[in-house]
């Protein structure tokens, strides 16, 4: 075979093209079999790395809804609607969703735990110094700044894990490390809610988080592991140039097919999540006899939301990893028939809360729960799919357009579609619209989650089409340029 043309720098494409594909397998399955395939071999060290990033991405997403949980009270102190109220929430994730890709391009190529620790150190000051700000644009400016704290991390965390291990040790790892999201969110309610209620003020519910950020601070300078990329995989591959990169992104069926119906898992869940305590809270004041506040309804929502994630992100792992063996394409076939069956679970909740309120929170939970089912086989399908020196880029162009198309709109938009159906369901003359007219229109707005839930379900059926071939091509790419070197 000539060697001459090959580099442990080139592309993966490149890799596939020139070598010899029998001697490349055999390559690979030598490989696998030194792979450690249960959790009884990984390292305490090992085991410190994936909590503290579970830690961290736990304190990253009660940060971001604290506010959704007191967002009533937000509302009221600055005197703003539903649309301004949606924009603080498009405020903190344009600026995540921006800052992302530079990000992806350091984390590929320097120190991670030097960036996720100035990352984490920013969020938790911003977040802390923005409780105490009385103007409405100061403080979503400060929300923003939020955003590039945290962009920090959620671009790198994963690649982290990928470099620490692989096979189902890798997915039993991101499960965990994803099971993180929603109970930090359900958290997030909760603790806005409780620490609001309890201080009297809702500004206290976000000084809760900056205080454990600085202790993943310290946590994450002198503990964290942070191995060289593509240690798990013993991948020589150095990184190429950013177009490359980018150019190789685009041209990956399976990465940009995946990410297309990631985006609409993004839009479903910011709506929901930053929509449904007020919705909730509307809707069941509609039903005769019944005094609720909205403390209430944030700590019951992030409960149901709490227990959706801890059932749903580990059960989609344990699905996936006992059908690979049987279905190779059973990834986004899982992914996509749950977003399909999500949609008629949120349409029904949606549509009952004005009547049942137990039975709006067991659908909103069967709803979130089959949302959640494709957080961590997501997350695996990136990182099998695109090689091990791109995927810091990958996970920041996935977070770029996920969030950009997806969960960066979707609160501004509900807020914006529900104040226009104000105007046309209620009398033009009333200054303050009827607490009904409020509901319907906020209902009405959130249906369209249930359209975007079948578009997402779509692309990723499509993605069963391409994704064995595409994660063939890397792992023969990465066999290879080990065997050159």
């Amino acid at each position: 075979m000539d060697q001459s043309g090959i580099t442990p720098n080139t592309s993966n494409q490149q890799l596939v093209n020139n070598s010899d594909n029998d001697s490349a397998t055999a390559l690979l399955q030598e490989k696998r079999a030194r792979r450690r395939e249960n959790l009884g071999d990984v390292t305490f060290i090992e085991y410190m790395t994936v909590g503290i990033l579970c830690f961290v991405n736990l304190i990253n997403y009660m940060d971001r809804f604290t506010i959704a949980g007191v967002l009533g009270d937000v509302k009221n102190e600055f005197h703003i609607g539903d649309d301004s109220a949606g924009f603080l929430q498009t405020a903190f994730v344009v600026a995540y969703m921006v800052f992302a890709p530079i990000f992806g391009y350091l984390g590929d190529r320097y120190s991670r735990r030097i960036i996720i620790a100035a990352g984490v150190a920013l969020w938790s000051i911003t977040t802390f110094v923005g409780s105490f700000i009385s103007n409405f644009a100061m403080f979503a400016l400060f929300r923003g700044l939020v955003g590039i704290g945290e962009a920090s991390y959620s671009t790198i965390a994963p690649t982290i894990i990928s470099d620490l291990f692989v096979g189902n040790v890798r997915s039993k790892m991101l499960a965990f490390f994803y099971f993180a999201i929603p109970v930090g969110s359900g958290l997030g309610y909760i603790v806005g809610s409780v620490a609001g209620a309890a201080a009297g003020n809702w500004r206290w519910g976000l000084r809760v988080t900056p205080f454990l950020g600085a202790v993943a601070v310290i946590l994450i300078t002198w503990v964290m592991q942070d191995p060289e990329r593509g240690h798990a995989e013993e991948s020589t591959m150095k990184p190429t140039s950013y177009r490359d990169d980018l150019r190789a992104l685009i041209k990956n069926p399976s990465f940009m097919l995946s990410t297309f119906a990631f985006t609409c898992v993004a839009f479903v869940t910011g709506a929901l999540a930053w929509w449904g305590p007020q919705f909730i809270f509307l809707g069941l004041n509609l039903q005769p006899g019944v005094e609720i506040t909205k403390e209430s309804v944030s700590y019951k929502f992030g409960i149901v939301g709490m227990l959706a994630g801890a059932v749903g992100v580990p059960l989609g792992a344990a699905l996936a990893q006992r059908l690979r063996t049987r279905v190779q394409h059973c990834d986004p076939l899982i992914c996509g028939l749950a977003l399909l069956a999500s949609a008629p679970l949120v349409y029904l909740a949606l549509i009952t809360v004005s009547a049942h309120a137990v039975l709006t929170y067991l659908l909103m939970f069967l709803g979130m729960l089959t949302l959640n089912l494709t957080w961590s086989i997501v997350a695996d399908v990136v990182l099998y799919v695109v090689i091990p020196p791109r995927r810091s880029t990958a996970e920041a162009f996935q977070i770029l357009i996920s969030h950009m198309l997806g969960d960066a709109g979707s609160p501004y938009l509900v807020g914006v579609i529900s104040e226009s159906l104000k105007k046309s369901l209620g009398s033009g003359h009333m200054e303050t619209p009827s607490q009904s007219v409020q509901f319907r229109s906020l209902q009405y707005a959130l249906f369209v989650t249930c359209f975007v839930e079948v578009l997402g379900g779509v692309f990723f059926l499509i993605t069963t089409k391409y994704i064995v071939r595409d994660k063939q091509k890397v792992d023969r790419a990465i066999a290879v340029s080990s065997k050159i070197v």
